[in-house]
This record gives C-alpha cells, sequence and structure tokens, in this order.
C-alpha cells in the first residue's frame, strides 16, 4: 500500500474516533440533564417528608417523656404508700413494737428529704408539711417512750446488793449488819491485794440497754438533744441519789460535826470511808458504765450527762470530808485522818479515771483538794500532839506510883501510828521530797522525848524521893519495854533502847538508895571495932557496942520497916520482872544465888545446935 492509501486509511479512522466522540459528548449531556433532574425531584421529595420526620420525632421524645413520668410517679406513689405505712405504725405508738416504730420514724425521716429535694412536684409542699408534723408526733412519742423505760427500769439499788459487789473481807460483818469490818489488818490486806474484786451492781438490765441507746439516737437526729439531757440526767441522778441514801450517806457541815460527841462521830467516819468505797468503786463506776452504753457516739451530752447526774452525790461525799478536816484539831482524830487520806488515796486513780473528761474537771479537783487537806490537817495534828504531850499539866498523880495514863496513852498512839507507817511516809510526801523514814524518826523521837520531859515534871508532884524514883522507873521501864516489843525500835534503833534502859536502871538504884538506906544503917555497925568478936549481938562487953545500943537498932530498924512497908505496900511496880531482885534479872541467876529467903531463915534457926555438917547434909 501507497502513502496515499495510508493517509486515507488515517482519515477515516480520525473521522470515525470525530463522530464517535460526538456522540459520547452528546450522551453525557444527555445524563447530565436526565440526572440535575432526580436531584431536583428528590429535593423535592425531602421537602414533602419533612413534616412527617418531625412528627414522628415529637411522637417518640412523647413516648419518653411518658415513660419517664410514669416511673416518677410509680416512685411518688410508692414514697406515699410508705409513708401511709410509717403513719400507721407511728399512730399506733412504740409500745407494742419498739424496733419497727423506730424503722418508720427511720423511713419517715427518708421521705421527707426525698420530698424536700422533689419540690417540682405540684403536691410537695402539702407532703412535707404532713410529713414533718407526723415526725413531731413521733419524736414525742419516742421521748415519752424513753422516760418510761429509763424510769421503769432505774430502781434504788438496795444496800445488800451493793454490799455483795464488795470483796470478802469488806463486806458487813454478821454481827453488825451494815457496819464494815472493824480489823484495819483485815482491811489493808484487802486493800493491797490484787485479787480484790469489786463487782459493780447492774444499775439498768442489759436487754434494755441497746433499746435505750436507739431511742437516744432518734432524739439527737431529730434535735432533741436537751430533751434527752434533762429526761437522762434527772431519771439517773435521783435513783443515785436515793441509794446512797439508803445506804446511810447523809449531808452534815461543819457545824453539825463540831456539835457531834467524839464516838457518834468516829462512827460516822467509819461509815463514811465505807460509803466512798462503795459511792467510787461501785455505784459511780455502774453509773459510768450504763452512760457510756445508751449515750454512745453522742460524747458531748454524755460526759455532760454522767457529770451532771453525779454531781450532788459527789458534793455530799466530799462535803462531809471537808467538813471533818477543818473542824477543830485534836489528838484522837489523827487516826480518823489517816483512815480518810488512805481512802483518798486508794481511790484516787479510780476518781481520775470515771471523772477525766473536762464536764468533770471541779469533783476530780475537789477529789484531790480533799486529800490535800486531810494531809494537810493530819500533819498539823501530829504536831499538836507534840506539843500536847509535853503540856500535858494533869495534876492527878497516880498515887502507887504506877505507868502514868499519859505514858500507856502516849506509847499505844505512837505503837499504833505504826500501823500507819506507809501513809505517813505518802502524806510527808505531799509537802516535800525528803528521806520520810528518817522524818517519821524525828518526829518519833520527839514525841518521846517530850513524854519523858513531861514524866520528870510529874514525878516532882510526890514527896517521898523513892517514890519518884519508883514513878520514873516504872514509867521508862514501860516505854523500853513497849518499844523493844513494836516496830518503834527498828525506827528508834538500838541505841536508843540501851539508853533508855540505863536510865530505867539508874531510877531502880536510887529507889533501892532512898528506900533502904535508913533500914541498911540500923543493922550495920558503922565506927565499931568489935574486940572480942561478939558482933551486933554479942553482948560482950569487948564487942564494942552494948546490949543497950543492939536493942535501940532493933527499934528503929522495926520502925524503919513498918514504915517503910505501910508505905510501900501501897505502891505498884506493875511488871513482874521489875519486882524481882535486880540479881534475878541476869542469864544465870541460880549460878551466885544459891539460897532463897525461907532457906537463910531455916539455916539461921539451926545455928548453935551442936549438929555436925554430916547430920546437917542429910
Amino acid at each position: 500500500m501507497g502513502v496515499p492509501q495510508a493517509m486515507a486509511a488515517l482519515r477515516d479512522k480520525a473521522a470515525l474516533v470525530r463522530e464517535s466522540l460526538q456522540k459520547s459528548q452528546t450522551i453525557t449531556e444527555s445524563m447530565v440533564s436526565i440526572l440535575g433532574s432526580f436531584d431536583h425531584r428528590l429535593s423535592s421529595l425531602e421537602t414533602a417528608m419533612r413534616p412527617t420526620q418531625i412528627r414522628t420525632h415529637s411522637i417518640r421524645r412523647a413516648h419518653e417523656n411518658i415513660d419517664k413520668t410514669l416511673k416518677a410517679a410509680e416512685a411518688i406513689l410508692g414514697r406515699f404508700d410508705l409513708t401511709r405505712k410509717a403513719e400507721a405504725k407511728i399512730l399506733r405508738g412504740p409500745h407494742e413494737d419498739l424496733e419497727s416504730y423506730l424503722e418508720a420514724i427511720d423511713q419517715l425521716r427518708s421521705n421527707l428529704q426525698y420530698f424536700t429535694t422533689h419540690k417540682c412536684f405540684k403536691s410537695t409542699s402539702g407532703i412535707i408539711t404532713h410529713a414533718n408534723n407526723l415526725l413531731t408526733k413521733a419524736i414525742s412519742k419516742l421521748e415519752d417512750e424513753f422516760r418510761n423505760l429509763l424510769t421503769n427500769y432505774s430502781k434504788v439499788v438496795e444496800p445488800d446488793r451493793l454490799f455483795d459487789g464488795l470483796p470478802d473481807s469488806l463486806r458487813p460483818s454478821a454481827t453488825s449488819p451494815g457496819k464494815r469490818n472493824d480489823s484495819k489488818k483485815d482491811s489493808d490486806n484487802q486493800k493491797n491485794s490484787e485479787n480484790a474484786v469489786y463487782t459493780p451492781p447492774t444499775l439498768i438490765p442489759p436487754r434494755v440497754l441497746p433499746l435505750l441507746h436507739n431511742l437516744a439516737q432518734q432524739m439527737v437526729q431529730a434535735g432533741h438533744q436537751q430533751q434527752l439531757f434533762r429526761i437522762y440526767r434527772d431519771t439517773r441522778a435521783s435513783v443515785l441519789e436515793q441509794s446512797l441514801r439508803k445506804l446511810g450517806v447523809e449531808r452534815l457541815s461543819k457545824d453539825d460535826v463540831q456539835k457531834m460527841q467524839w464516838e457518834v462521830l468516829e462512827a460516822k467516819i467509819g461509815n463514811w470511808i465505807h460509803y466512798m468505797r462503795i459511792a467510787v468503786k461501785l455505784l459511780f463506776a455502774g453509773e459510768k458504765k450504763i452512760c457510756d452504753q445508751i449515750l454512745a457516739g453522742i460524747d458531748s451530752l454524755r460526759d455532760q450527762c454522767y457529770a451532771e447526774i453525779t454531781a450532788n452525790s459527789v458534793s455530799v461525799l466530799l462535803s462531809f470530808g471537808e467538813a471533818i478536816a477543818k473542824s477543830k484539831r485534836s489528838p484522837e482524830k489523827l487516826f480518823v485522818l489517816l483512815d480518810m487520806y488512805e481512802i483518798m488515796r486508794e481511790l484516787q486513780s479510780e476518781i481520775d479515771y470515771l471523772f477525766g473528761t473536762k464536764s468533770c474537771t471541779e469533783m476530780r479537783e475537789s477529789a484531790q483538794s480533799l486529800t490535800k487537806r486531810l494531809a494537810q490537817t493530819a500533819q498539823e495534828t501530829f504536831g499538836d500532839f507534840e506539843e500536847a504531850v509535853a503540856k500535858d499539866a494533869t495534876k492527878t498523880a497516880v498515887l502507887d506510883g504506877t505507868v502514868h495514863p499519859l505514858t500507856s496513852y502516849v506509847i499505844n498512839y505512837v505503837k499504833f501510828l505504826f500501823d500507819y507507817k506507809t501513809t505517813l511516809e505518802q502524806l510527808f510526801q505531799e509537802f516535800e521530797e525528803s528521806d520520810t523514814e528518817a522524818q517519821l524518826k524525828t518526829l518519833t523521837t520527839r514525841i518521846m522525848d517530850a513524854l519523858q520531859t513531861n514524866l520528870d515534871g510529874k514525878s516532882k508532884q510526890y514527896k517521898d524521893p523513892a517514890l519518884t524514883q519508883l514513878f520514873l522507873m516504872n514509867n521508862m521501864h514501860y516505854i523500853v519495854r513497849s518499844v523493844r516489843r513494836s516496830e518503834a525500835k527498828d525506827l528508834l534503833g538500838d541505841d536508843w533502847v540501851q539508853i533508855h534502859r540505863r536510865i530505867v536502871q539508874q531510877h531502880a538504884n536510887q529507889y533501892k538508895r532512898i528506900s533502904w538506906a535508913k533500914v541498911l544503917q540500923c543493922v550495920t555497925i558503922q565506927g565499931a571495932a568489935p574486940t572480942g568478936g561478939g558482933g551486933i549481938l554479942g553482948g560482950d562487953s569487948g564487942s564494942g557496942i552494948s546490949r543497950a545500943m543492939v536493942k535501940d537498932r532493933f527499934k528503929n530498924f522495926n520502925a524503919q520497916f513498918e514504915d517503910l512497908h505501910m508505905r510501900q505496900c501501897q505502891w505498884n511496880v506493875p511488871d513482874s520482872e521489875l519486882r524481882e531482885p535486880m540479881a534475878e534479872s541476869g542469864k544465870s541467876p541460880c549460878k551466885y544465888i544459891k539460897y532463897k529467903p525461907e532457906d537463910l531463915e531455916r539455916m539461921l534457926s539451926e545455928f548453935f545446935e551442936g549438929k555436925t555438917c554430916v547430920e546437917q547434909k542429910r
């Protein structure tokens, strides 16, 4: 094929392509026109469908609102139903079923909170008002129930029940009901024993305590805290005070104490010590226990309640102690003051625990103040005793020269003090940190010195100097013997005992010298030397003494001895070992005292009878 043919063929193909392109363009334009028409129609359809879509959405939202409303209505109806049921229980009162009553109050309180947070409902305000009124009635009935329960189960505690809570050794004896055992040793042993058990009485049955606690909680939640406080305080305080009165506790003033006879006052002090122990360890402890349980979780109210319940009872007890501590001092009061001081020391830890809160500060400090006051008064009384011994001006002398009542009183006083040795040492420490045993030794020595000085003065009342010495010998011997047999010996020491034993011996020697000097002179030849061995009874002219002189000597001896006998048979040496010859008080008198008076009398009667020694021995 040539070029022209090829060109012609190429032109034909180009014309064919051009024709194809023109047809494609025409089809495209037609499609665009058709598609444009569809778009217009769809837009018109969408416009036509829009109202239907809007109605469908509104219907769906309406259905949702209806569901919500139905649910809200159902909840409200449920709350109404619960309120109706709670109201029915509340109107019946708490007597039939207290637990259900308390649940009804909780439910009513919950409903009230619900309606308060849904105030958009038209009838909400009316419901809230009704619920509040109903709740007020419910709490009022609750108060009555709390008061009735507390009153009905709060009974006065009989003394016998209180005694049952004491350790055995502190319970009243069978012979003296209502009184404590008088054995101080038993009391001290029990008091210091770690096994001493005190069992507070059951003031309110345990099964009632949870109910009272729940009632108290409901009253506090309702804002009736003060009503709860008044009911609880008045009820329990009255019962506590009546229990103490039934036990024997009474309010006594300083004037009442001053007017009492000592025997009566001493008995009341003994009872007060017993009452203090019972009140603190049993009644106050029991009161705190139930207060902690009933008012658990309401701390400020609980502490204040307990403080006011016990305040008057504590005041009555402590006021008696204060009256004794402030009353006129006298030596016999020292031991009861020490007893009172002891019980306050013994109870101090319990008092600090029971009255440890801020609300009880005044009572705690009052107890501490009484302890200090008793210690101070006891110390001053101790000092008064020393002065009273030194200045005792008893004019009536003991006629027989025996132990003076002052001596026995002072010695018994000092011996009794040593039963309180530990207490005295504690007492001294109240005021200063020092060697308490040295301080006690100093005070005891001063009392002994004061007694000895006073006895020296009293001895001068006797006209007979022999009786003076006998009196001092008797009294000093009594002092020494008593000290040796008591704890005072350990305190005063062996040197003190030995020094005063020598003093006793000195008075005994002085008595013998003064009493028997004139008598012995009558049987002693002074200034006459025998020349013929006749002696006092010889009658020989060379004997140096005449028969007349011998007779005169015997006459004087008889007169002196009879006078001595007449006077001294009225005197008294109460201690048997002092009545024996001084030699017999040694360790082995048989070694050097061979003959008794009756032996000598028999042997003298055998003189000059011509018997041989063998016959004598037979």
